[in-house]
């Protein structure tokens, strides 16, 4: 009998006793105590996925992760510090489709618990300091507005002020909708606080998350000295369903699939969750001439 089959040989055994148990009046299963992989259907204790980083111990699938859960798993405990957090989404356009926009934001806020599309800040990755952005995409899918643009300009304007390389994660719908040539104007102003770091010789890497796509992928997610991917994100700027109606053939197996990118030269690497703040912090301390990480094994040698 192969791992799978006994897996699920053991799942069905701890079901019928849990079902006997919730019979009898002896249990009650906590809502959310299983996770089941959207991709093989595995099902993982949810505490022991979230301590995987969210990673399926099975097939690997990396599934959606909160921000919040991002931030700690990328930054070194205890150096992460949060900057412009005093910044707030307006409504320039008093913006109304089925409720009004100001309504919309005021329920992302709640549903979110963040105040915006994006955190930034400054931290240190495998000992490397940073200043660096999280999209945070459980915040109206990670659209941005002008204050998202406006919070990721400071990211790279920050990096100039440290000196500092910079690191973006980013995983977005695009520009919102909502704040009409005010949220596109965001993808020149970004892309051009990205374009002053060059002179200075700061390296800038773009992390590209599950999914990213619009005005986010059609700008600075895109301008990273060096792009680095998730598996099997998605990573474009229009749809593939829009693409292949739009173009009327039929698209070719994982296409805008981070392993399609990789193979045609869109994007540079892709990375597990697991090995992303270690490696990132290896590029990094080459690309600004610092000394190599010391190994457990150097640390415990003597002198």
């Amino acid at each position: 009998m192969g791992y799978k089959a006994r897996a699920m040989a053991w799942w069905r055994r701890k079901k019928d006793a849990l079902d006997k148990d919730a019979a009898a009046g002896k249990v009650s299963i906590p809502k959310g105590l299983w996770s089941k992989c959207e991709s093989c259907g595995e099902i993982t204790y949810t505490d022991e996925l979230i301590s995987n980083l969210r990673v399926c111990p099975v097939c690997g699938h990396h599934a959606t992760m909160s921000t919040a859960e991002r931030i700690e798993a990328m930054l070194d405990q205890g150096t992460w510090v949060e900057h412009d957090t005093e910044l707030r989404s307006g409504d320039p356009l008093g913006f109304f489709d089925s409720q009004a926009y100001r309504d919309r934001i005021d329920k992302a806020v709640r549903s979110s618990g963040s105040t915006e599309a994006f955190r930034s800040g400054v931290g240190e990755m495998d000992g490397v300091p940073v200043s660096v952005g999280f999209f945070a995409f459980e915040f109206m899918g990670g659209s941005m507005g002008s204050v998202v643009g406006e919070k990721v300009t400071r990211v790279f304007e920050r990096a100039l002020e440290l000196d500092r390389a910079a690191v973006v994660f980013s995983a977005s719908g695009g520009a919102r909708m909502q704040e009409g040539v005010l949220s596109l104007m965001q993808m020149a102003k970004t892309s051009a606080a990205r374009a002053r770091l060059r002179p200075r010789g700061l390296p800038y890497i773009s992390v590209v998350l599950h999914p990213t796509t619009g005005g986010v992928a059609a700008s600075f997610a895109m301008l990273g000295d060096l792009i680095i991917a998730e598996p099997k994100a998605l990573v474009g700027f229009a749809g593939p369903r829009v693409i292949q109606q739009t173009i009327g053939q039929e698209l070719p197996k994982g296409f805008q699939r981070a392993e399609f990118l990789l193979e045609h030269g869109i994007v540079d690497r892709i990375i597990s969750r697991h090995e992303m703040r270690e490696q990132i912090g290896c590029v990094l301390r080459m690309l600004r001439g610092m000394p190599a990480k010391p190994s457990s094994s150097d640390a415990g040698s003597p002198a």
